[in-house]
């Protein structure tokens, strides 16, 4: 474990929250990840590239081909340094100058304008839920280049797989994808001698065996209480169930939610959560970091190096995916993401925009990508940041993506007093699994 500075860490924080901003329907992004800590060198401040020149006309195999690409990020942020890098490199090898305009986060607030206008622009960057359901009469059809490119080994089948069935084809690149499930401090597993536990029997076990050893097992900020509770009610019902729920109401009339409750009802008077939980974020969260005690939480892959930056620890992060339930009707499935890259229908260049994403995406760029922001790489083969340790191996074995508090937020009038409920939930007002069916029922 390692110190830094604050006052360093701190503003590196403040960086890291500007930029979670996108695709949220909640304190953070459904679909994608917050950012991390600008890196310490940076490159060109302007979107103009600085490659070699290029050698003789017809040389290269894109000479004379000017790609504009849209980007979500600015040009000093560790994202838009390694779009940089990789359009400089990309251009020395295949003569195709990348013209970036620098939109930053409200890129999401101009698309659908400027895709139907069809703006003069190649290439554009959003959620790939946006691209694949919003954008889909705008975005060119990927399937056959990708094919061609052998794109799948290169690539998470979870974000090609659902993006191609909201679409009906491959509609983007996955460039910087996102996962949730159950961070943990590695020091406090190897102290206890626990490794992750796969099913709700081993996780509660393995809470018992740190409380015994005298740590705290689980954080938790009642901003992220819905997405804890989603998780484990999705476990045990599927979130299409969770959707209908929150949409319709009838939560008491379903076992599934019943159990869910007095599950977590039983998990808090084990005493299984941090003192202070639920606390007002991110209060908890830090915790983790400035006691280290609190072994895990429950979030999103941006939240180890939010704690790392709040707290000024580097702590020996890892990730499990959540436990599965007994008689669960979906056990696999795991919160997923992406920030990813689409083609415009209208481009006169579709080739080289592909073989742009695909360059950026994989291999060496990928990696960079990873390195600079801290963040999960594109492409499986690359190695996660220490920070992200665990995240790829989550993402390969993930069938289906969940969305943010996985159905919880489908009925966006009732979320915020759905979200009252759950955190009463963990504050032990309910008795029994049924009194808090009924607590949900009420809402409607």
């Amino acid at each position: 474990m390692k110190k830094k500075p604050i006052s360093v860490l701190l503003a590196a924080a403040m960086t890291a929250g500007l930029l979670a901003g996108c695709g949220s329907n909640n304190a953070k992004p459904a679909e994608t990840p917050a950012e991390t800590p600008a890196a310490t060198t940076a490159k060109a401040e302007t979107g103009e590239t600085t490659a070699a020149p290029a050698a003789a006309e017809g040389d290269k195999k894109y000479e004379g081909v000017e790609l504009t690409y849209w980007s979500m990020w600015t040009n000093n942020e560790p994202q838009g340094q390694a779009l940089q890098q990789a359009a400089e490199a990309f251009e020395a090898e295949t003569g195709a100058k990348i013209k970036f305009e620098w939109k930053g986060r409200e890129t999401k607030n101009i698309l659908s304008s400027a895709l139907e206008a069809q703006e003069k622009f190649d290439m554009f960057e959003d959620d790939y839920t946006r691209i694949s359901k919003n954008y889909v009469n705008y975005v060119a059809d990927l399937t056959d280049m990708a094919k061609e490119a052998g794109y799948a080994d290169k690539s998470y089948a979870v974000f090609n797989n659902q993006a191609t069935e909201w679409a009906g084809f491959l509609p983007c690149v996955t460039e910087q994808p996102s996962v949730g499930g159950v961070f943990y401090n590695k020091d406090i597993f190897d102290d206890c001698g626990i490794t992750a536990p796969a099913t709700w029997d081993e996780f509660m076990t393995a809470c018992q065996t740190m409380k015994d050893k005298g740590y705290q097992p689980l954080a938790l900020d009642s901003t992220y209480a819905p997405f804890l509770f989603g998780y484990h009610l999705s476990r045990h019902i599927g979130q299409a169930a969770v959707e209908d729920l929150a949409t319709n109401g009838g939560w008491s009339g379903n076992p599934g939610v019943v159990k869910a409750g007095q599950e977590m009802i039983d998990f808090v008077k084990a005493g299984y959560l941090a003192d202070g939980a639920p606390d007002e974020y991110p209060a908890s969260q830090n915790k983790i970091g400035l006691t280290q005690k609190i072994a895990m939480v429950v979030c999103a892959n941006y939240i180890t190096a939010e704690v790392n930056a709040n707290t000024g620890t580097e702590l020996n992060w890892g990730l499990f995916a959540y436990p599965a339930v007994e008689g669960g009707v979906d056990n696999t499935s795991t919160f997923a993401g992406a920030n990813s890259i689409g083609i415009t229908k209208y481009s006169e260049n579709p080739q080289a925009a592909f073989d742009f994403a695909v360059f950026l995406t994989s291999g060496k760029q990928s990696q960079n990508m990873a390195d600079l922001s801290n963040n999960i790489p594109a492409d499986p083969s690359n190695t996660p940041p220490a920070v992200q340790s665990g995240t790829n191996e989550v993402l390969m074995n993930t069938t289906a993506p969940l969305s943010w508090n996985m159905g919880l937020n489908a009925n966006a009038d009732k979320i915020s007093v759905i979200q009252e409920v759950i955190v009463k939930l963990y504050e032990g007002s309910y008795a029994t699994g049924e009194d808090f069916a009924k607590a949900l029922d009420a809402l409607y």
